[in-house]
């Protein structure tokens, strides 16, 4: 599969950001410290983010970044695909050219888990995911690390096992 971990850190960042963004704009280096992110590459990445309309940045003192739109509203495939990275898992990153130029035998199969796995990223928000037991464990855990006050995140009722139930019955 080709999400990289440019992907996998947007996603990550976005996730810090919203669940900490209610007590005001979120600075890259408190993503960058509690995430174990690199500044540099966050401030690329969220270039991007701010270029696709997900977040937006507030300069000067008590600056940082907040989300452009509800938490509920953003899909993980959306983060993805911010920062140009594909769900893919072909071989020619879908171009039909994987044995000699050719589209290969099993393209088709690949191209299929490709599209169903945009689909499952694209039916999971991020205002679900933050709700999410597991993740509001570690973000608190994540937090006492840093010294850093968990502000609460936008609520949602999902659960994570009755929205994995529904997005597989799909």
């Amino acid at each position: 599969m080709r999400l990289t971990t440019k992907g996998r850190y947007a996603v990550t960042a976005m996730m810090d950001l919203a669940i900490h963004e209610q007590a005001g704009p979120v600075t890259l280096t408190e993503i960058a410290a509690s995430q174990q992110i690199s500044l540099s590459y966050l401030e690329q990445l969220f270039a991007a983010l701010r270029k696709a309309g997900l977040v937006h940045g507030l300069r000067g003192p008590g600056g940082g970044y907040r989300l452009a739109q509800p938490a509920n509203d953003i899909s993980i495939a959306r983060i993805i695909a911010a920062v140009d990275e594909k769900v893919d898992v072909t071989r020619c990153g879908g171009d039909e050219n994987c044995q000699e130029g050719e589209r290969c035998l099993t393209h088709t199969l690949w191209s299929q888990l490709s599209q169903q796995l945009y689909d499952f990223l694209d039916r999971i928000s991020l205002g679900e995911v933050i709700q999410w037991p597991s993740v509001q464990e570690v973000a608190t855990r994540q937090d006492a690390w840093n010294g850093r006050e968990n502000r609460g995140s936008p609520g949602t009722s999902a659960s994570p096992q009755t929205s994995t139930k529904n997005l597989l019955e799909v």
